[in-house]
């Protein structure tokens, strides 16, 4: 089985007062180039996700974001005895003095006191992200296996297209062998027709007229070109049938298919032949552009 090098997959998870979504996206790309957005400061994180993802892909441009959120944890209150201790200290004072000088002064309530700075402090826990990071990495493997699946759906299709595709090769080979074979004997009618024409007018040796005739019969032939188109038949099936990352090799045959039609269009000297040859170009074109997608 083929796959497809275009993807995209997504999921979301969560843990205490982390929550998370993955988006993991590929497109087409002469090799494997894995971009990667997280949060830098859960280390050991994009070194797992690019071993990961390199394993388990061999071409593509791959994107994997990460957007995580956290909520913010209720601060629990502590009491700064040390500092409640110097206020109500300093407190006593202001009262002694005002005593001395003949004043009195409203009592002061706990709220007020509370009140003051540094008397109640807020604290907050950091949190341990061993837990995050091991949620993280089971958390994205389905996400992974989601995305290689999407990717060989697709690949199926790709695979079920191409096979038309070279079938229509096949096919049209075929019946490029068949016009030949009908295109061999009307030019040696024309072969002996135009020998006998120079032998009339020129007075030259009639051996070397059917030499250079013979030459060009050569020139002419199509049979290795028919030969190969077969053989790269044979070799694209094989390929497909083997299956995994044959995305390059089956580009380069596309470049050798198209070679050996443009080929037979200029040799082709007969309509019938380059109506075929054009036909081979047109499925051959086609073929490579979904080629293009395979891994």
């Amino acid at each position: 089985m083929i796959s497809s090098m275009t993807g995209f997959a997504s999921g979301k998870g969560s843990i205490g007062a982390h929550s998370w979504s993955w988006e993991l996206r590929a497109v087409n790309g002469k090799g494997q180039d894995i971009r990667i957005r997280v949060p830098d400061w859960i280390a050991g994180l994009e070194a797992h996700l690019r071993s990961t993802v390199s394993g388990a892909t061999e071409r593509g441009n791959i994107t994997i974001g990460l957007r995580l959120a956290r909520e913010e944890a209720s601060a629990s209150l502590s009491l700064n005895t040390v500092q409640l201790s110097a206020v109500l200290a300093a407190m006593a004072d202001v009262e002694q003095q005002a005593m001395d000088q003949g004043l009195s002064l409203a009592p002061s309530t706990s709220s007020q006191i509370l009140g003051l700075r540094g008397i109640l402090e807020q604290s907050t826990t950091e949190d341990d992200p061993a837990p995050l990071l091991a949620a993280l990495k089971a958390d994205f493997e389905p996400v992974l296996k989601s995305f290689n699946e999407m990717r060989t759906a697709e690949g199926a299709q790709l695979e079920a297209l191409i096979s038309e595709q070279i079938d229509e090769i096949e096919r049209l080979t075929d019946a490029a062998t068949e016009a030949a074979e009908a295109r061999r004997a009307e030019s040696a009618a024309a072969f002996r027709a135009s020998l006998a024409r120079v032998a009339e007018a020129v007075d030259v040796d009639e051996a070397r007229i059917a030499q250079e005739l013979a030459m060009l019969a050569v020139k002419a032939d199509i049979t290795e070109e028919l030969g190969r188109l077969n053989a790269h038949v044979v070799a694209a099936r094989e390929l497909i049938a083997k299956g995994g990352p044959v995305g390059r090799k089956l580009d380069f045959l596309a470049q050798e298919f198209n070679r050996e039609a443009n080929t037979l269009c200029s040799k082709a000297q007969m309509s019938a032949l380059t109506r075929i040859g054009l036909d081979l170009k047109a499925v051959i074109d086609q073929m490579r552009e979904q080629i293009q997608n395979v891994e």
